[in-house]
């Protein structure tokens, strides 16, 4: 399968996540880790209900893969988020060991992997972490949208 086609497949997996997040009234945010074509984490935003600062998609979905992995080490594995990763996922993502990550929509505040900056091509990320944004942005877009024009 071509890359482009796997990278949509995972993405809508990110977006079941990020709707699930939507249904709780939490920033729909959705992620997935994969590795070898299969999900081993998923996450979801849920910084209000579990009142917790760090509660983001990415660190959710990156604490399930190191539980069903058996290590925090995650090399060889993909990140796909609903939303540009912010400074402090792209730190939790360089600190992994993530292989490559996969954003749908710009974060144009916050956004630390090309929008604003681009921790994950930085020096100390060893040879930096190759990024693909934009899959599925529309879908990802329209979700935020929609949640913030609910929400007011």
């Amino acid at each position: 399968m071509e890359r482009k086609n796997i990278d949509e497949s995972f993405m809508r997996a990110a977006l079941e996540q990020a709707e699930k997040a939507f249904a709780e009234d939490e920033v729909p945010v959705g992620a997935v880790v994969v590795e070898n074509g299969e999900i081993i984490g998923r996450g979801r935003n849920h910084r209000e209900s579990g009142r917790d600062v760090a509660g983001h998609a990415e660190i959710s979905a990156l604490r399930a893969a190191a539980e069903t992995r058996g290590d925090w080490r995650l090399p060889g594995c993909t990140i796909y988020v609903t939303l540009e990763p912010c400074a402090m996922c792209a730190g939790a993502i360089i600190e992994a060991r993530v292989e490559r990550a996969v954003f749908g929509a710009k974060d144009e505040n916050k956004g630390a992997a090309g929008s604003v900056l681009n921790l994950l091509d930085y020096p100390g990320a060893g040879s930096g972490i190759p990024v693909t944004g934009g899959v599925l942005e529309e879908e990802c877009c329209r979700l935020l949208k929609e949640f913030f024009r609910r929400d007011g």
